[in-house]
């Protein structure tokens, strides 16, 4: 009970943490200098340079709406009222900045910098949050309508609606924006790629030893993780020997590492990273 209390607080604390992540890298940084590189927040920063009678959390909040009512349309209720909460708590942070943190400038003269932290902010913010099998709503419900009724996959679609807001911020703002846009556009792409592979990261280990029981002893009572045994014999040697597999985490590899040196100076191991884990205690099937 406790363990699952503490499982759901982690996740919720992480949940908010993407959504404050996002939210500060719209509000700070991507709408003072004009920045759409995709999403509601990108089309609010256009829609709101061409007719600024809405402030950016009423924009973000009809916007999220529209696309909202549209997905319970065609996708069904079941398209997930995680999707609902997530960007009530977003729209609901920028509006709380808005009225305690007024903007009306760049923070600094120097807008290189700006897209810097916007992209690492947004980046890292929505990682964390599809890491969390969550989103902020938004473009990510149209990618999904676009999946559904036409042959194009989730990923395509989102890229091509990102696209299109960022394209147009050449003729809303201007070409420096315009350019800016692109850039943080596809500078996020790849970050949120990499940011979710780093979040993921585990280490495989295969550990060829003659002394096993005490090695399976420590992966499963000290590390509490699972451990595969196989029989083998030494090409060279004729020995017969013992293959370990398992997979920890990068903490507990360390210590696995050392564990093992300290049981068979003479264990051979082989250590490799991987993000795709999929199994008991990492990720669903």
């Amino acid at each position: 009970m406790k363990e699952t209390i503490l499982k759901r607080l982690k996740y919720w604390g992480e949940l908010n943490l993407g959504l404050l992540l996002l939210t500060g890298s719209v509000y700070f940084f991507k709408a003072p200098n004009g920045f759409a590189t995709g999403g509601v927040s990108g089309l609010a920063i256009l829609i709101s340079r061409i007719s600024p009678v809405l402030t950016q959390a009423s924009m973000v909040a009809i916007l999220n709406a529209v696309l909202l009512l549209l997905g319970v349309l065609f996708l069904g209720k079941e398209f997930g009222w995680l999707t609902v909460i997530c960007t009530g708590i977003y729209t609901l942070e920028m509006a709380l900045l808005e009225r305690f943190v007024p903007i009306d400038a760049p923070l600094t003269d120097q807008p290189f910098l700006e897209l810097t932290y916007a992209t690492l902010l947004g980046g890292i913010g929505s990682a964390i949050l599809f890491n969390c099998h969550a989103s902020s709503g938004g473009t990510d419900i149209a990618a999904l309508i676009l999946k559904k009724y036409t042959s194009m996959d989730v990923g395509k679609a989102l890229l091509v609606t990102d696209v299109l807001i960022a394209a147009s911020t050449f003729y809303v703002v201007g070409l420096k924006a315009g350019l800016y846009s692109l850039l943080g556009l596809f500078a996020k792409t790849f970050l949120i790629d990499s940011v979710i592979e780093e979040i993921n990261m585990s280490k495989a280990f295969t550990i060829i030893t003659t002394r096993p029981q005490e090695i399976e002893d420590y992966v499963m009572n000290v590390l509490h993780r699972g451990i595969t045994v196989e029989k083998a014999t030494g090409g060279y040697t004729g020995e017969d020997k013992t293959v370990l597999i398992c997979v920890c985490s990068r903490m507990d590899a360390a210590r696995l590492r050392r564990r093992v040196r300290d049981l068979d100076k003479d264990a051979f191991m082989i250590v490799t990273s991987s993000s795709e884990i999929v199994g008991r205690g990492f990720q669903p099937s």
